[in-house]
């Protein structure tokens, strides 16, 4: 009876850590279902930006068209002031236009660091590519409870040096696929900018943010709120759209 209760406790030994080590996922796989959950082949979005500055706040409204992951076309829609202001990215390359001055003007090198409508994003992080598991090595560091919900914490570390953040830790929430937060550093470790989502929406048994603050941790303020009013996934877009020609329509 007792060796029977001896190879008993072996076994368990010997199974239950087996069992627990598979229970975490690689940092690549999550990551992967990060990018599907949010992935498309097109895709329409309308939503507002609220830029909280040193003088007070305000809104701008957009619809963006989006085909794959680097391409994509907006136009503000509101206020009036912004109103018919466009952008067009086609992969490397991104273009705006501006009603009042009637001119189309490629925004390229430093200018990508530039602030967007006086925003916390950049030109650049309208340039990111989305599919992070092509740019970053993901490694699970921790399992955290963020916002009531079990999150695996990631460390994401860029491949090359071509990137706007070399690194970033990410809470992904175990059940829905969805970062929930987000930091982003320089190679010297300096935190730069960070993203917290306060509530999501399923659409086409996808999970979306639908509020999400986007902050630029090296200036003041609090930072920008995102809203998201509608997003259709696979959508019908004429070919059109993506044209340098579709910026002065």
């Amino acid at each position: 009876m007792k060796r029977s209760y001896l190879i008993f406790g072996i076994l368990v030994l010997l199974i239950f850590p087996a069992a627990n080590a598979v229970e975490t996922p690689s940092g690549e796989w999550i990551l992967k279902q990060v990018d599907k959950n949010i992935g498309s082949d097109n895709k329409i979005t309308v939503g507002a930006m609220i830029i909280h500055g040193r003088r007070g706040s305000r809104t701008i409204k957009s619809k963006s068209w989006l085909k794959g992951t680097n391409i994509s076309f907006t136009e503000y829609l509101a206020p009036a002031r912004e109103r018919g202001t466009k952008m067009l990215k086609l992969a490397d390359e991104l273009w705006t236009y501006s009603p009042s001055t009637d001119r189309t003007i490629k925004i390229s090198g430093h200018m990508l660091r530039q602030s967007v409508m006086g925003s916390d994003f950049s030109y650049e992080d309208m340039m990111e590519d989305p599919e992070l598991h092509k740019l970053y090595d993901a490694e699970v560091i921790a399992e955290e409870t963020y916002d009531e919900r079990l999150c695996w914490v990631l460390e994401l570390t860029a491949r090359d040096d071509d990137i706007a953040y070399y690194s970033r830790k990410v809470w992904v929430d175990k059940e829905r696929f969805i970062a929930l937060k987000e930091q982003r550093y320089a190679r010297s470790g300096k935190l730069l900018k960070t993203t917290e989502i306060s509530d999501v929406l399923m659409v086409q048994n996808r999970w979306v943010p639908r509020e999400m603050l986007f902050k630029d941790e090296l200036k003041g303020g609090k930072g920008t709120e995102f809203l998201l009013e509608s997003i259709e996934f696979n959508a019908d877009i004429p070919a059109y759209i993506f044209t340098k020609a579709s910026l002065r329509k």
